[in-house]
């Protein structure tokens, strides 16, 4: 049965809970609130107008059932999705609006309360047959008490009913909710000893067949981020399984939900657990331990019949169920008439026998089909395998060329780690000897300078000995005119030009001195250009290794573009602000002097460099 007939006969009730007068009408202003009642309950948008125009041609008057299943059908029902409302809800939406008015039992005190009445009324849509008025055929009644009964753990007496039915034949073919209720009430279907023992197993019974609880009970489940074992109360529906803390159902803890390809089957057991089995779907596997073995098999048995019902695409349990029995009747009740009729008897059983035959041959063409499909699977998987050993063939020499690679490059890696060392060592080292060849530098051009100091210094003591050379030749000349004795005036002049003399001796020999220590200085700068030239060289190559047959070819890009390696003038300019000292005594001109040597001492290195 579908949602819509469902939900039909609910409605049905409240319909005709609003006829006051029996006449099959109800007011207008009556089925707006109704329908406003039913769009809140079955949780779909409100029209308050659709009623209004789809009435609009009537006048004034009640609207009969069949003028109103047109607009709910369309307006309401067709809107109706399962899962996005509570049914429990609606049907005591209903139940309300009808038991005002019909429900008034015969006992002020009897055996079912409000809640226990509400369930029955639920209950007995779920099992009345499927046409109007809504009705319980007497099998369906002996189906529900005897479920009540065995959730008490009582024996059912069929003799009550029995003696119900022969006391009013016209309930043999089907009671009324109101005349079960009363019954019920009464006590006339059932012996109830204790009235809470009554609504518990009613509760239970109500789970099981309305809320479609395919099982339900304690069990240990082991977590999944904290491994540990915790004891739920595990619920059981066709799409689900939910655990909570306890069974009062407050604090849900999570879900399972089930899929058409789930699976469910018994594991061995582990962590101390007895009693273990699992279910399993796409992104997880949960496990659970059952108090007992014959509860594991119960709660297998109970999840592999929820997947069953999702395969067939089945929502309840029940209904199908109820369906089966109702078949079983319409099948006994044909025997019964194909029992009194010897030819149709006999063309059932060729029809049988033909079906049986047809059975039977389609079932050879779905054997057939089935080892046709296998034989197809196995080449596949086989082909699949040889793909995966293609594709691990083909991982193995990838992982091997990897190999052979990064132990390549580790080489390659540890190469150039040691030219790093070389060439940092290197720089060190050019970077010492242009220090040493600036300090040569610097050492030469003081030597040199110094040379030229001394040499000016003896022009200047010639001039005077010369000065004085002539003195004492005039004073000669002058005493041989006055006749004077030479020795007598010269003793002064000759002093003198003795001292002068001996001072410029002096002189040359401070000038020869620093004739060798300039020699020495340009020996030892000799020494430290060509140190620099050394390091030079060894820096280019470690910059860029001259491979075979390219030396030329390197030495012509160096020539046409910018040095790679560290040159003297680059080294030089770096170096000025940090090697120069500076000095408020040094002349501009002396600064001048050494900037040029500076800069000819690099440009002559560039060009050593570029030579080599």
């Amino acid at each position: 049965m579908d949602l819509k007939s469902e939900l039909l006969k609910s409605i049905w009730y409240a319909f005709t809970s609003l006829d006051v007068d029996q006449s099959g009408k109800v007011s207008k202003s009556q089925l707006k609130v109704l329908s406003h009642n039913l769009y809140t309950a079955l949780n779909i948008p409100h029209d308050p107008v659709a009623l209004e125009e789809h009435f609009k041609d009537d006048d004034d008057g009640p609207v009969s059932r069949q003028g109103y299943m047109p607009y709910l059908n369309e307006y309401i029902l067709a809107k109706a999705k399962e899962g996005t409302f509570n049914k429990e809800t609606f049907d005591s939406l209903c139940w309300m609006l009808t038991a005002k008015k019909n429900h008034k039992p015969s006992v002020a005190e009897g055996m079912c309360s409000g809640p226990d009445c509400f369930k029955l009324f639920c209950l007995f849509n779920l099992l009345s047959e499927d046409r109007y008025p809504l009705i319980m055929i007497p099998v369906e009644v002996e189906y529900l008490i005897k479920k009540i009964s065995t959730a008490m753990s009582h024996d059912w007496d069929s003799k009550l009913l029995e003696d119900l039915l022969c006391h009013k034949p016209s309930l043999r073919e089907g009671l009324p909710v109101w005349d079960l209720l009363e019954y019920m009430h009464t006590g006339r279907l059932l012996q109830i000893t204790s009235i809470e023992a009554f609504s518990l197993a009613l509760d239970e019974v109500f789970q099981e067949m309305y809320h479609n609880v395919l099982k339900k009970g304690y069990m240990w489940k082991k977590g999944h981020v904290r491994r540990n074992w915790t004891e739920r109360w595990f619920v059981l529906k066709p799409s689900s399984i939910s655990y909570y803390v306890s069974e009062d159902l407050k604090d849900k803890r999570g879900e399972i939900l089930l899929e058409k390809d789930c699976v469910v089957e018994a594991i061995a057991d582990k962590d101390g657990k007895r009693c273990v089995f699992c279910v399993k779907t796409h992104h997880k596997t949960y496990e659970m331990s059952a108090s007992d073995l014959k509860q594991r098999i119960e709660w297998i048995q109970a999840a592999q019949t929820a997947l069953r019902l999702l395969q067939e695409g089945k929502s309840s349990l029940h209904q199908e169920l109820k369906l089966h029995r109702r078949e079983q009747r319409q099948s006994c009740l044909r025997s019964h008439e194909e029992a009194h009729n010897p030819q149709r008897r006999q063309q059932e059983k060729e029809r049988q026998d033909q079906e049986i035959d047809n059975i039977i041959q389609f079932q050879r063409e779905v054997e057939t089909q089935r080892k046709q499909a296998e034989e197809q699977e196995k080449e596949r998987q086989m082909e699949v395998q040889r793909e995966l050993e293609r594709q691990l063939q083909e991982a193995e020499k990838l992982r091997v060329s990897m190999e052979m690679e990064m132990a390549q490059k580790e080489k390659e890696a540890e190469q150039q780690r040691r030219r790093i060392e070389e060439l940092e060592i290197t720089q060190r080292k050019l970077e010492t000897a242009l220090n040493n060849e600036i300090q040569a530098h610097l050492e030469e051009e003081k030597a040199r300078m110094e040379q030229e100091r001394l040499q000016k210094e003896e022009e200047v003591k010639i001039k005077q000995l010369k000065l004085l050379q002539q003195e004492e030749d005039v004073k000669l000349q002058r005493a041989q005119q006055e006749k004077h004795s030479p020795e007598e005036q010269g003793v002064p002049c000759t002093s003198a030009l003795d001292t002068a003399s001996q001072e410029l001796q002096t002189l040359r020999e401070t000038r020869v001195r620093s004739n060798l220590q300039l020699e020495e200085a340009k020996e030892k700068l000799r020494n430290a250009s060509r140190n620099v030239k050394l390091w030079n060289v060894q820096l280019n190559r470690l910059m860029k290794p001259i491979l075979p047959g390219e030396r030329f070819e390197s030495v012509r890009r160096n020539k046409d573009g910018p040095e790679e390696a560290f040159s003297s003038r680059e080294f030089v300019a770096k170096c000025k602000p940090s090697v120069i000292p500076e000095s408020s005594s040094q002349s501009s001109e002396e600064e001048g002097v050494l900037q040029e040597n500076l800069e000819a001492v690099g440009s002559s290195d560039s060009d050593q460099t570029l030579s080599h």
